[in-house]
């Protein structure tokens, strides 16, 4: 149960007559009617308010029903009435408990009440006071307020804009005609009045569509509010009813807090676990090492060998800059240009003895794409698949949608496709296509022998928020040498196919989550 939900039970328990104990010794309700019905005969005596045209009197037939009877005509009730009330309880329609203070158009400076007035998280009146000069005075600025009264806006009730006027202002206090302002007659516990306004019952009361007018802003007029009824329980039992919601309160809204922070966590435990599982990956904590593998040292000089050869068939270029990181004296160098340093300050975490770090571009082959004229591509399938963007690239794989028949930058099955321009840059995929065109917006990553490319993939998942830190420019984008001068730790290649088997095994029970 929510809190919400724990909240709006305990105020149908209230108004319903459930939550607290009658006592017989209470002065019954239809007493209290009976001060209300003479303390506004005496307001209208002294003109305060306006007599009523058709005033409502609601009362028990001889069946033990209610009845409703306005001017001279009677007529059944029962099926209006929500549920049953206490033999000590009495119906009535809004109007008859309440009336307000009319209004005025603003001739001094005046303390504002708008519907920004209120926290309707707390239903609470702002502490602090708008003042607002009369000729400043927006057109809304009309309804009298005073101390006491229960304001309620009429305009989308279900957000619970309202509150009670709890404290005194620095000058005279005007509300926006976007409330509704009640004033209670007589000893009328204005709090059991308040509760009741935001109990379900009046909320499906106020928002209905026959009462609440209005698509994008629905609205219940004064008129519509003041014909609710509402259940009025003797005055002894609305103070102890007041007393009760307000004993548990604060355990609701503590309540609140907590579930809150638990919605929170459930929200984002799945991709934090998520992260973590990356990072553990990476630094060879999410499997077991095997002895019997061979180290990660063989597989870098497999593709150190391998590119020697390449360069020297003339298919690719050697390195201008090329890195080298080896360990001595238990610390880590980089021997870049002859130049040997010491790189400790830039290894990120320590990995397991037969792992080895490198920089990512001496391990991979790094293709930029290109981008193509409008009438250079087409949409009719007609030669290679052109991957334009981020919206190209998916968990299930290319989404294809633009050919070119003039294709120049080439990514293959199995490569490692980021996104390094635009939204959704840092975004990767495993290439599921023989070839295609990459535009501009993507970076093909190759390798040059035996590497398991999921976990290239995983690598560059794991760096991600590093990669993303790289962005430059009014449009986010990756440079090439951020991703190649990124530090590489590499596994033995049959670790990296059982961190790619864990890692999946993991994934997809969190998906379950």
């Amino acid at each position: 149960m929510t809190a919400q939900q724990l909240k709006n039970s305990i105020l149908l328990m209230a108004v319903q007559g459930k939550l607290v104990p009658q006592d017989p010794n209470d002065e019954p309700a239809s007493v209290l009617l009976e001060r209300i019905h003479a303390e506004k005969e005496r307001l209208i005596k002294e003109k305060k308010i306006k007599r009523e045209k058709n005033p409502s009197v609601i009362f028990k037939g001889a069946d033990n029903t209610p009845y409703e009877k306005i001017g001279d005509e009677v007529r059944p009730l029962a099926d209006e009435v929500p549920f049953d009330i206490p033999d000590s309880w009495e119906w009535v329609r809004l109007g008859s408990i309440v009336y307000n203070r009319g209004q005025i158009t603003p001739s001094t400076d005046f303390c504002y009440i708008d519907i920004g007035s209120i926290d309707n998280k707390n239903q609470k009146l702002n502490p602090t006071d708008t003042v607002i000069a009369p000729d400043k005075a927006p057109s809304r600025a009309r309804k009298l307020v005073d101390k006491g009264d229960v304001l309620y806006s009429t305009v989308r009730p279900y957000l619970h804009n309202m509150c009670i006027v709890d404290r005194d202002f620095s000058c005279i206090p005007i509300a926006s005609t976007g409330f509704a302002v009640l004033t209670c007659h007589a000893e009328l516990c204005n709090k059991f009045l308040f509760f009741y306004m935001m109990s379900p019952d009046f909320d499906a009361y106020a928002n209905n569509t026959d009462n609440a007018k209005g698509v994008a802003y629905p609205a219940i007029n004064d008129d519509r509010l003041y014909k609710a009824l509402i259940p009025i329980p003797p005055l002894g039992e609305q103070f102890r009813i007041v007393s009760a919601i307000e004993s548990v309160d604060a355990s609701i809204r503590d309540y609140g807090v907590k579930e809150e922070a638990l919605r929170a966590l459930n929200g984002s435990f799945p991709e934090s676990l998520k992260k973590s599982i990356l990072q553990e990956a990476v630094q060879g904590k999410l499997v077991p090492q095997d002895p019997s593998d061979e180290p990660a040292e063989a597989l870098l000089e497999r593709i150190r060998v391998e590119k020697q050869r390449l360069i020297k068939d003339g298919k690719i270029k050697k390195d201008k800059h090329e890195s080298v990181i080896f360990r001595r004296d238990n610390s880590h160098y980089e021997k870049l240009d002859g130049i040997e340093r010491c790189i400790d300050d830039e290894i990120p975490f320590d990995i397991p003895d037969s792992w080895v770090w490198s920089r990512f571009g001496q391990v991979i082959s790094l293709l930029s794409g290109t981008d193509f004229k409008p009438e250079e591509y087409n949409d009719s399938q007609k030669g290679t698949p052109y991957i334009t963007g981020a919206s190209s690239l998916s968990e299930n794989g290319i989404l294809l949608n633009r050919w070119t028949e003039t294709p120049r930058v080439i990514a293959n099955r199995g490569d490692v496709l980021l996104v390094c321009k635009g939204s959704g840059y840092g975004k990767t995929v495993i290439c599921d296509i023989e070839e295609a065109h990459i535009a501009r917006q993507i970076m093909a990553i190759k390798r040059f022998v035996t590497l398991d490319m999921h976990y290239v993939r995983l690598f560059l998942q794991a760096s991600f928020d590093k990669i993303k830190s790289k962005g430059q420019g009014v449009i986010p984008g990756i440079d090439r040498n951020s991703v190649m001068n990124l530090l590489f730790p590499i596994p033995p290649l049959s670790e990296q196919h059982r961190i790619i088997e864990k890692h999946q095994e993991l994934f997809d029970k969190i998906t379950l989550i």
